[in-house]
């Protein structure tokens, strides 16, 4: 400990202790607080990935204001930003139709600037970023949901003793009656029935309406439905 603080001699064995540690430990706590919420909801980015986005950001905070005695403090953190913006463009997916991951890119972002906040010493400004982007997360995700703003993907599985051919057509055509298309189809057989496997995006009702047309079909069998994933 002695030599690495030698190596920087400005910085005491009590400010080491006092300071910068209560600012990475509140980073990383922060930072864990956002990534729970992301990973209760089964996003890409959850626990850990914003807990160390966090931390790591107020680490180069620290290091950029204790390493740099004189001259220019900030160019160690200067660089975080463009350095998150590489990762939150890795988790924007481009889809048909759409793109998805857009909130994961925009919470890390708002995570770095939460571990900024911290490494600098800013514990009010922190925090109140923190329970105001944990609370835009949960509310507004509920009030999406509850006013049917929120696309999930569903995934529907039905069986026809018709050919593979004739299934895949009656259920595409009552896709292109509801402006929806089948995405990651499969065919399989199952006894004496053609199975279809296929995914569908939409809102909970457009998805409430589509299920009760697939019933209506005569020669549609055994319709089945799990939830996959909201869209962000």
């Amino acid at each position: 400990m002695n030599f690495i603080l030698s190596m920087v001699p400005h910085v005491s064995l009590e400010d080491l202790f006092s300071k910068s540690l209560a600012r990475l430990t509140l980073a990383a706590f922060l930072g864990g607080i956002v990534g729970l919420e992301r990973e209760l909801k089964r996003r890409p980015a959850g626990l850990r990935t914003n807990m160390f986005i966090c931390f790591g950001a107020a680490m180069f905070t620290v290091l950029s204001s204790e390493l740099a005695a004189t001259g220019d403090q900030a160019r160690i953190a200067a660089q975080i930003i463009p350095g998150i913006g590489f990762i939150g463009a890795g988790s924007i997916l481009h889809a048909k139709g759409g793109v998805s991951g857009l909130t994961t890119a925009a919470t890390l972002f708002v995570v770095a600037s939460i571990g900024m906040a911290s490494g600098g010493g800013l514990y009010l400004l922190a925090i109140f970023a923190t329970m105001l982007l944990f609370l835009a997360l949960r509310v507004l995700g509920w009030l999406e949901r509850r006013l049917n703003l929120k696309p999930l993907t569903m995934n529907y599985i039905v069986e026809s003793d018709e050919t593979a051919d004739d299934l895949v057509a009656e259920v595409n055509a009552i896709l292109e009656a509801h402006g929806k298309e089948m995405q990651g189809m499969r065919l399989s057989r199952a006894g004496n029935l053609e199975r279809l496997v296929f995914m569908v995006d939409g809102t909970r009702s457009e998805h409430k309406e589509l299920m009760n047309r697939l019933r209506q079909s005569t020669d549609l069998r055994n319709l089945e439905t799990t939830e996959g994933l909201e869209t962000e």
